[in-house]
């Protein structure tokens, strides 16, 4: 089982992408997702310079060494451009350790803990009219679960709203620049929740993203006015550097948290979910080490009454949501998957067996992973550069997005 050739794959099929695909001495394949959003061409020259030289000759067979060598050989440790070389790499080996055994990746994770994923589909409009149709055209496909971005009055566009229903920050090779008024959306959001719960009643599960643009004190005066409309969670309502600022906001409101697309180990993870600060933990296989490390995180979180809530957009390939799904259909305490369709273009480079049905996906029977990559298809869609936004507040002064 030693490892003969490892190739990256970098196409745009609507979107960039990073794939690496590792091929043993017996011709047995497997696939791993290295998509960083607006940086993808970084962690491809990490794969090809710093990462496949190492990997041709080991025995694919051993994931745990193979990670630990990834991670502890570099030095440098940790950071988005690393942990999603490495989680490329150990995601391709599980898949071509799931190829050889003859079964699906959940049954070499423990087996089934559910009979489908819960997924939630993401609803938005710059108006309530237009955000009811949204919601209800979610809920007529069977979805459970459905977070609502709203457009703010006064503000010509809101993270999270697009005219059609797939939202892809990323366009511009030069960073686009939007405005931001934190007053103004703290007056309007309960507002949109209240129209939503009046529409829909108590059974719908309704998330928010705030993206990070908010301090402690206004997050938690935010999840405080939301109490009454039920959230199953208010996602990233503060940058996380500073993991002290959820305790503040715990202090003030019952509204549930959650956090983490943009971590990449379990060490950012630690404190938050230690001290029972956060309910969700929204760690995902490419940028936080793959199957192997995200399984860890997990299970840390089982102890202290902490469920997944993995990140699932579609700056993830089909390789990363398979991957996740066979992680989420096997954890004991798995809370929702994020779920955004992709395009038909990227459906057809990355062939996969997953399915949505009735509100669940499904992670499929096919041994391995169940996904692939056409390269000769993503061949015909080269790289385009393209960089996600940057925001200020009416002012000037920069501000998270």
């Amino acid at each position: 089982m030693r490892i003969t050739e490892a190739r990256v794959i970098v196409c745009s099929p609507g979107r960039n992408f990073v794939t690496l695909k590792i091929v043993t001495e017996d011709g047995v394949s497997g696939v791993g997702d290295a998509t960083l959003n607006g940086r993808e061409l970084a962690v491809a020259a990490y794969l090809r310079e710093h990462v496949v030289p190492v990997l041709i000759g080991r025995d694919a067979r051993n994931i745990e060494d193979m990670w630990q060598y990834l991670y502890k050989g570099a030095y440098w440790r940790r950071g988005p451009v690393t942990m999603s070389a490495v989680a490329a790499v150990d995601t391709a080996l599980w898949d071509i350790l799931g190829k050889v055994a003859g079964v699906p990746v959940y049954r070499l994770l423990g087996g089934r803990s559910r009979e489908g994923v819960t997924v939630y589909g993401h609803a938005s409009g710059s108006t309530s009219d237009a955000l009811l149709s949204e919601i209800s055209h979610y809920v007529r496909l069977g979805y459970r679960a459905v977070r609502v971005q709203s457009g703010v009055p006064g503000l010509p566009s809101v993270y999270g709203v697009s005219e059609g229903r797939a939202y892809e920050p990323a366009s511009a090779a030069v960073p686009v620049e939007s405005v931001w008024d934190t007053d103004r959306y703290l007056d309007h959001l309960p507002r949109v929740f209240a129209d939503v719960r009046a529409e829909f009643g108590p059974g719908l599960k309704l998330l928010h993203d705030v993206h990070h643009r908010l301090t402690p004190i206004e997050a938690a005066r935010l999840g405080k006015s939301l109490e009454p409309y039920a959230l199953t969670w208010l996602e990233d309502p503060v940058p996380a550097e500073l993991q002290e600022g959820f305790r503040l906001i715990r202090q003030h409101t019952t509204t549930p948290l959650a956090v983490g697309e943009v971590f990449n180990s379990i060490w950012d993870c630690r404190q938050l979910i230690t001290e029972q600060l956060v309910d969700y933990i929204r760690a995902t296989v490419v940028h936080a080490g793959g199957i192997t490390h995200l399984r860890r995180i997990f299970d840390l979180a089982a102890i202290y009454h902490v469920r997944s809530g993995s990140h699932g957009a579609t700056d993830l390939s089909p390789v990363c949501m398979a991957a996740a799904l066979h992680v989420d259909v096997a954890i004991p305490n798995f809370g929702l998957q994020e779920y955004m369709p992709h395009s038909a273009e990227t459906d057809a480079v990355f062939p996969h067996g997953y399915r949505f049905e009735g509100g669940y996906l499904h992670p499929g029977e096919v041994p391995g992973l169940g996904v692939d990559i056409d390269e000769e298809l993503a061949g015909s869609y080269p790289y385009r550069a393209a960089s996600l936004p940057v925001s200020r507040l009416t002012d000037g002064t920069l501000h998270s997005w």
